[in-house]
């Protein structure tokens, strides 16, 4: 199952499970949409793997699979 991280890893924007605003790589490295593109040029700085917007996690799916805190 998709880890869902809640911050952006560069500017700790909060990205909830629902928020289109979220990028992520395959190891599930979590950025905001402006960090990713405009800082990072949609490479994660970690592995640099693509950057690509996150689905999302239907709210009615919420609390069965809560997002991470990490």
């Amino acid at each position: 199952m998709l880890l869902m991280k809640t911050r952006c890893e560069s500017c700790g924007k909060d990205l909830p499970a629902t928020s289109t605003d979220a990028r992520i790589c395959s190891f599930e490295c979590t950025f905001c949409a402006e960090c990713a593109s405009n800082t990072h040029g949609s490479t994660c700085p970690n592995c640099k793997g693509q950057l690509l917007q996150r689905p999302t996690r239907a709210e009615a799916l919420l609390e069965k699979y809560p997002p991470s805190d990490g």
